[in-house]
């Protein structure tokens, strides 16, 4: 959803303002984020703090926007919200005095999603070298009205089981109490980050049928393993936004040579008041939102039968047996000295393993990943997460 900045290398070159803004009909905060162009893409990127940035609308009324962090300008959820039919200005104005203010945008309304639907597919990955099985997912709606383009994102979230959750704690090898939580099962999220936009200027009906928005291959993500959620979101946008992103779409799928075409050729609604020659890059975005959600279970991508992903999450287990006699005590393996190395080589202790008579025998180990579920997730539940997987539900 965020316009990523341009960031060639700029030596010799004036730091360029960078807007990322999106203005939308959702009874929420709105954010804008200001930033400033980088020399290389190893320099650290400069937020712009201290601004004065405020979004203009109807009979001279603004909401000003308050800066949590630096650079990070949000409006007030109680005291604002867009509406459709409404033409909205961004106005900035930085430390230094220089004044920035977008063309009047106007917030088009936006059909409702009538579908969110999947089916077996397949994809070329790896620039066409290998072929995935998978799902994609695709959504039917009707564009009829004023609007005629739209953008769509997307927000993930999955529901996921590590196979070596860590059980146990070491002190030393007379001391290993069971752990309080097990981190065994953790949700995830994901925020798209591609271009999907569609017009329907000169086709020959409003209605957008498969639609295709996501293509997940099956065998290379546990998304789809317990339960996934996908929720799309589609944007109005005007014909002037429409052409921002259509440009935007051709230069990151130019094969990545930022010098083919030149970011700076593209347009951005926002300008240097004082000096309209000053480059901006960014986009005030102004859209109404309609949003619709679906959930995918385990048994809804058995019924497909497509490959299925497995972790490859190796458990290492070791013990002093495994090591040369030493005579020297000081020489010696011990388990304290084989925990210290291999968690201090990254690894988690997970739990003991004994021998039949009940002695301690070997220290099991494994990566983080596998270990610990809230290295990729949280254990929070999403509000809104259902669970539908009954067969999960029930182990």
């Amino acid at each position: 959803m965020c316009i990523d900045p341009f960031s060639p290398n700029l030596k010799g070159v004036e730091s360029l303002l960078v807007v990322n803004a999106l203005l939308t009909n959702e009874n929420r905060s709105y954010t804008v984020e200001l930033s400033r162009t980088r020399q290389t893409q190893d320099t650290e990127l400069v937020m712009v703090s201290g601004a004065l940035v405020s979004i203009r609308y109807k009979n001279g009324h603004s909401s000003m926007l308050f800066e949590t962090k630096a650079g990070i300008y949000k409006t007030d959820s109680l005291l604002f919200q867009g509406e459709t039919g409404n033409s909205y200005i961004l106005y900035i104005k930085t430390l230094n005095g220089t004044e920035y203010e977008s063309d009047p945008c106007i917030m088009y309304p936006v059909k409702q999603i009538d579908t969110i639907y999947f089916n077996k597919d397949q994809e070329f990955q790896n620039n066409g070298s290998v072929i995935q099985d998978g799902i994609r997912i695709f959504i039917d709606s009707d564009n009829s009205g004023d609007g005629k383009y739209l953008r769509w994102i997307y927000n993930e979230w999955w529901k996921f089981s590590i196979p070596t959750p860590k059980k146990y704690d070491y002190i030393n090898d007379s001391t290993i109490p069971a752990i309080d939580q097990i981190k065994q099962v953790c949700f995830s999220y994901n925020e798209s980050d591609e271009i999907i936009i569609h017009s329907t200027e000169s086709a020959q009906s409003d209605r957008i049928e498969k639609e295709p928005i996501l293509f997940i291959a099956s065998a290379m993500s546990d998304r789809l393993l317990i339960q996934y959620s996908i929720e799309i979101k589609q944007l109005s946008l005007s014909e002037t936004e429409y052409q921002f992103w259509e440009q935007m779409k051709q230069i990151n799928e130019s094969g990545g040579d930022i010098f083919e075409k030149q970011p700076f050729s593209i347009v951005s609604n926002i300008h240097n008041i004082n000096n309209p020659d000053e480059p901006v890059l960014g986009y005030f975005q102004v859209s109404a939102v309609e949003k619709k959600r679906i959930y995918i279970t385990r048994e809804d991508i058995v019924e497909l039968d497509i490959p299925v992903f497995t972790y490859d999450c190796e458990r290492l287990v070791v013990g002093p047996g495994d090591y040369p006699y030493s005579p020297y005590p000081a020489t010696q393996m011990t388990f304290d000295k084989i925990y210290a190395y291999f968690t201090s080589a990254g690894l988690y202790f997970i739990g003991p393993v004994y021998d039949r008579s009940g002695g301690l025998e070997k220290l099991a180990f494994a990566s983080p990943a596998c270990a610990d579920c809230t290295v990729r997730g949280s254990l929070s539940k999403p509000d809104f997460w259902i669970d539908l997987d009954l067969t999960q539900n029930k182990k």
